[in-house]
């Protein structure tokens, strides 16, 4: 169908052309220009079929029918009474992107994260409550809350516009804080700006940023004066300019102004700047709107991102994210620059001094093989240029990174809008640099339009109108922020929001405190170890990369013990993870771009193990989550993926290329692009190898590299690998998920191959149309295959040919890994948005075809060991431990049980009636006993004796024991055996 649609497109085009220069075309009698008019038309035919040829973005439709599709399968899973555990952590909190403050009562506030859902809190932060568990999305970008009626606005698709930032499905609005939530359409807004509520008329008046990877219709401004029952696009600028931001004047709602902002995001470069950038007015409460000349301005290509603080009517203010270079900068103490190098000859490099040639070579992280005797004598003989140096560092990341653009600029209005003028007289450096579409707020205190907050990097402060500034962060406050709210009667009290969660601060941002509680973690990989209890380990978003204990316990009391479970191994954006499994000290991580090290975690040391490229080469492309695999094989055999395919036999500390460039090549721009994204080693076979990368391709090698073959042909083209996977059942066997986020298409592309990808079978028919991150196999139990998607956890029992989702206890969250602990029987699942959560896979794994026909079947429990404080607690004021068994059980039909707990002859000891669902369901016995199963065991043995407990429950002793589930009728049976030790 997609195919037909882009046919039909191309048609349409070719239609109007030909409608166009039809009359030209047949009234001249120049063969010549004849030929031209075939060839135009020829040519916007081609461009039609070059449309059809690249992936097209998920139309509303489809998203909303797979809303459907989902909530569908959540209540016929067979899973669906499968609870799934979050395990945390919380301490490194995730991104903010909106806050809503009762005015009257501070102490209570929403927060909305990027991709966490929103959380409640009535005191302070001293704790929250998810209120978006039970929504079909937790992707937010602005909320507001009209606190009269309590009435909860959201638009959902994050507002900034990073490689993770998820679109959302539309408006929603909940009148009970959160317990049920209606839709209000905007489907295919994909990422919302801001809501404004007119508490006086309840108009509300939604900014429409529109789609990150594609163009669209849906930006601009939408006003509704039914509660959102209908929309009016009241401003539209074009398909790739939206609307960022929207804020009314205080206590005059009626004048409303907006930045309009101009983005082109692709995969491998973001344009966040353009003429179409600009401010807009409106007077009528946002019906009708005016774009500002806004004299002063630079009104130009540079114009980014913008937020605006009006403080009344004729007082505004304005952050402006200036894309446009800065005039040539002297060098910087006299040291030499990168551009110094671009057109320098021979003669001249040879007469620099050899100490500003060593400063440039250690201030830019050259390797210690090249020192400046060994450069020159190399440029002596010809065997290199000065602009090497040059080229040895710049690729896409850095030529991103290193533009010298203005950057962060502050503005002030003081006619409304009509002429403005720079705050300040030098630069804002390090509030942000070039990556200045990641931020855009401003903020004036609501008592003093002479106090100014801009967020970016830092927090910074103005107590002059934007003459002078200083930072407020401080060592316990997250960079890069994204919301402040200053206190309209108490100046001195903020709330800000960054990439690290919540702060608050009672002294105008001398101090903070945080209040990070919830687990919204955004996590980008995470590995386990194979140690009793297991660790987890897992690489986050702006966060680090962190390890702790699958036990560890989430609560307060690591605060008064001292120490927090999870423990950081590194900074950075962190990463994928490897461990070796002879010894889980030493793990393999880092961040960004391959910047990866070997870490002894035990010791602290760290070693960085990055394949360079040597002087006189382009940079390798490394992607900015890097693949790197230990061998199945030999632990001490590492593969990493840059644009080639690189191993070291010794750890990292020596790396070979045993591949050419297995992508297309790379494309111009700012991000890096032409890389690889996946790597895969058969585990039954050394040397069978598969790399998957972000431009479509996947290659196979049988002879540990020395050659390569393309299996991708016939899949979808230009799509992302986000994994491929050699089966570790069947040698020939392969799994592959291709990933369209970045064309803004959601649709599931997952396929297997059992002839080593010659063929390919597609096996994500039947899933809801969201991107798939991760596809990985049930270690014991070929059938079974797990899928993580940017909405969700499913499970397949038949390799693909139906699924069931994993959403008990779990929101709708992207989920980018998964692993499989096999010896503790766990599933661990990696979200970006809501930590971590494991759930316990063994009765999935135990299904087979006769436990499928039975009437019923109750799986065998865990030994548990016995303790003499069950029951108790050491003072009334504590809790007291109570024991818990984990029962799993299945039925092949909705139904009444009774469970009893038994005697090996068969006595009931304890009785339970449960009623179960379809499919797999879990019950959680507190292993006590009745009064007569009391009398029973003491019969038995008559040295048995129960002592009073706190609970006063008594509990089961030591020894074996059944237990059996039978159906209401009790005509059948299922039981199994269990010990307490």
């Amino acid at each position: 169908s997609k195919l037909e649609k882009g046919f039909l497109k191309g048609v349409k085009i070719f239609a109007k052309v030909l409608k166009q220069e039809a009359l030209y075309l047949f009234s001249e009698h120049n063969s010549t220009l004849r030929m031209k008019s075939v060839h135009c038309i020829l040519f916007s035919f081609l461009i039609s079929l070059a449309t059809i040829a690249q992936p097209q973005p998920t139309s509303p439709e489809k998203l909303e029918e797979s809303i459907r599709l989902k909530q569908e399968m959540d209540s016929t899973s067979m899973f669906r009474n499968l609870p799934v555990q979050s395990i945390g952590p919380t301490i490194m909190s995730g991104r903010v992107v909106s806050l809503a403050i009762n005015p009257e009562q501070p102490t209570e506030f929403y927060v909305a994260y990027a991709s966490g859902g929103v959380w409640h809190t009535a005191n302070n932060g001293m704790s929250f409550e998810p209120i978006m568990d039970n929504s079909p999305t937790q992707n937010i970008g602005a909320i507001t809350v009209n606190w009269k009626t309590r009435k909860i606005w959201l638009g959902t698709g994050e507002n900034n516009s990073s490689r993770s930032s998820y679109a959302g499905l539309g408006i929603f609005s909940s009148d009970d804080n959160g317990k049920s939530w209606k839709h209000h359409g905007l489907s295919d807004a994909h990422h919302i700006g801001k809501i404004v509520v007119n508490p006086e008329t309840n108009d509300i008046i939604i900014g429409v940023i529109g789609h990150l990877y594609s163009p669209n219709d849906t930006r601009g401004i939408y006003k509704s004066s039914d509660d959102g029952k209908t929309w009016k696009k009241v401003l539209f600028v074009d398909t790739q300019t939206g609307i960022i931001d929207l804020k009314p004047v205080p206590n005059n709602p009626k004048i409303i102004y907006a930045t309009a902002w101009h983005r082109e995001r692709k995969a491998w470069n973001f344009v966040g700047n353009g003429i179409q950038s600009a401010l807009y007015k409106s007077e009528d409460g946002g019906t009708s709107w005016k774009k500002l000349e806004a004299k002063g301005l630079p009104n130009d290509e540079g114009m980014g991102r913008m937020g605006i603080a009006p403080f009344d009517t004729n007082t505004l203010y304005l952050v402006l994210d200036n894309q446009n270079l800065r005039e040539k900068e002297k060098e910087k103490f006299g040291k030499l620059q990168k551009d110094d190098f671009r057109k320098m000859s021979k003669e001249q490099f040879l007469k620099l001094e050899d100490k500003k040639i060593d400063a440039f070579l250690t201030d830019n992280s050259f390797p210690k093989k090249y020192k400046t005797k060994t450069i020159k004598e190399k440029v002596r003989k010809g065997e290199v240029q000065p602009i090497d140096l040059v080229t040895y560092l710049e690729d896409a990341n850095s030529l991103l990174l290193d533009a010298p653009v203005i950057g962060a600029e502050v503005y002030r209005s003081d006619d409304g809008g009509q002429t403005w003028t720079k705050t300040h007289s030098d630069y804002l450096d390090e509030v942000y640099r070039s990556y200045g579409y990641y931020f855009g707020m401003i903020e004036v205190d609501p008592t003093n339009k002479e106090r100014l907050y801009i967020a970016g990097v830092p927090i910074i402060t103005s107590p002059d109108g934007g003459a002078t500034w200083q930072s407020i962060n401080a060592d316990n406050v997250h960079s890069d922020h994204h919301v402040i709210w200053v206190n309209p009667k108490n100046s001195d009290h903020l709330i800000n929001g960054n990439d690290g969660g919540v702060n608050i601060s009672y002294d105008g941002g001398k101090h903070w405190t945080a209040a990070n509680q919830p687990a919204v973690g955004q996590f980008y990989a995470i590995q386990v170890d194979h140690e009793k209890p297991y660790h987890v380990y897992g690489g986050l978003q702006d966060n680090g990369v962190w390890k702790g204990s699958h036990t560890a316990e989430e609560n307060p009391g690591w605060q008064i013990k001292g120490e927090y479970p999870w423990k950081r191994i590194i900074g950075g954006d962190g990463m994928q993870v490897e461990v070796d499994n002879r010894n889980s000290n030493i793990v393999y991580t880092g961040f960004q771009y391959g910047n990866y090290y070997r870490v002894d975690t035990k010791s602290g040391k760290q070693k960085a193990i990055q394949p360079k490229h040597e002087l006189g080469e382009r940079p390798y492309r490394y992607n900015w989550q890097t693949p790197i695999l230990l061998s199945f094989h030999n632990q001490d055999i590492v593969y990493l993926g840059g644009n080639k395919l690189f191993r070291s036999m010794n750890q990292g500390d020596d790396w070979t290329p045993i591949s050419k460039d297995l992508t297309n090549g790379g494309q111009k721009g700012n991000v890096a692009y032409g890389t690889l994204t996946t790597i895969s080693e058969s585990p039954s076979e050394f040397g069978l190898l598969y790399t998957g990368s972000d431009d479509g391709l996947i290659y196979l090698s049988k002879n540990s590299g020395a050659d390569w073959s393309l299996i991708s042909g016939s899949l979808p083209e230009k799509l992302w690998v986000s994994r491929v996977v050699a089966s570790a059942h069947k040698k020939e066997r392969v799994y592959a998920t291709l990933n369209g986020y970045r064309w803004d298409d959601f649709t599931p592309y997952v396929y297997v191959s059992e002839d080593y990808g010659k063929t390919w079978k597609n096996i994500g028919q039947n899933l809801p149309h969201f991107a798939i991150n991760v596809i990985r196999e049930d270690p014991e139990n070929e059938d079974i295959l797990y899928i993580g998607s940017d909405n969700g956890t499913y499970i397949s029992m038949d390799r693909g040919d139906s699924w069931n989702t994993l959403s008990t206890n779990m929101p709708p969250v992207a989920v980018h890994d998964l692993r499989v602990q096999n010896e503790a029987k766990d599933l661990v699942i990696g979200t970006h948005g809501r930590s971590i959560y494991r759930t316990s896979i063994k009765p999935i794994q135990s299904l087979n075809d006769s436990i499928l026909k039975q009437p019923l079947h109750i799986f065998a429990p865990d030994t548990l060991k016995w303790s003499k404080n069950w029951g108790n607690s050491w003072d009334k004021w504590n809790t007291p431990d109570e024991p818990e068994m984990i029962l799993h059980y299945y039925l092949p039909s909705t139904q009444n049980t009774i469970l009893e707990i038994q005697t090996r002859e068969g006595k009931v000891l304890q009785a339970k009636n449960i009623k179960g669902f379809k499919g797999i369901n879990q019950f959680t016995y507190d292993v006590s006993v009745h009064t007569e199963g009391k009398k029973i065991l003491q019969k038995e043995d008559k040295e048995l004796e129960f002592e009073e407990k706190t609970t006063k429950k008594d509990y089961l002793p030591t020894g074996k024991y059944k237990v059996v589930l039978y159906p209401s009728s009790k005509k059948q049976k299922s039981e199994a055996e269990f010990e307490i030790r």
